[in-house]
């Protein structure tokens, strides 16, 4: 049952990944589309791990997203990822096995999570890894590496899940700038505003209205939603 549910989600969240993808603005899709780094061999990735210092801030593409973690040295990545385990489990042993995207995606849905520390290799989960890349985007100065990496280390169990408001990038840019921000976060609120404040939206949503009371006859059900969401689209462009 579990595993149906998972492949279930699975498909959803790829369906939503390449709708959402369609209808965001060039920039945001550009950014969301961007070329990711090639899965790296095992020699490659051990070789790689030498150039990492404590407080480097660790970047890879994991199923639909990009994912952040705080390298701590000996081969240690602090890192917030959903988990939907420890929820079920508190076998500690069964816990600290690298969380599998069934793990994931259901951790997303129930908004649990943890701050956990894992090897490089388990982080990155097969994928190449992007060293610092945020300095480029984050008007912040980086922390010194001590205290980025001392300040996760603080952070490590279980915290509460938004894939919006308190997410891995949410993290990592708290413990490496001084202030938590996450910039996939902030492009999707300009887009999702610059589309409220459209008011042909006002004209399909009410178009829509009309359609299911046609289809579904008028009732409270119907007829509110059709009046309001258009009416507060309305006032709020």
């Amino acid at each position: 049952m579990l595993d149906s549910l998972t492949f279930l989600l699975e498909r959803l969240f790829l369906l939503a990944h390449i709708k959402l993808s369609s209808l965001l603005p060039p920039q945001l899709a550009r950014s969301c589309d961007r070329e990711e780094p090639l899965p790296q061999p095992p020699a490659a990735a051990a070789a790689a791990r030498h150039r990492f210092q404590r407080g480097d801030l660790l970047e890879v593409p994991r199923t639909l997203f990009t994912h952040f973690g705080i390298y701590l040295g000996d081969n240690r990545v602090a890192h917030l990822i959903p988990d939907i385990l420890p929820v079920l489990s508190s076998d500690s042993r069964q816990i600290q096995q690298m969380v599998t995207n069934s793990r994931l995606l259901l951790g997303v849905l129930s908004k649990r999570a943890s701050i956990r520390v894992d090897s490089v290799e388990d982080f990155a989960y097969g994928a190449g890894i992007l060293l610092n890349a945020m300095d480029r985007a984050v008007p912040l100065s980086p922390l010194p590496g001590e205290e980025v990496a001392r300040r996760a280390e603080l952070l490590v169990g279980g915290v509460s899940y938004s894939l919006l408001w308190n997410n891995c990038e949410h993290f990592v840019t708290y413990c490496r700038y001084g202030a938590a921000q996450s910039l996939q976060t902030d492009q999707f609120c300009e887009w999702l505003k610059s589309l409220i404040r459209d008011q042909r939206s006002v004209v399909l949503t009410g178009l829509l209205g009309l359609l299911s009371m046609a289809c579904l006859g008028v009732s409270p059900g119907t007829a509110l939603p059709s009046a309001l969401i258009p009416f507060t689209l309305w006032m709020a462009s």
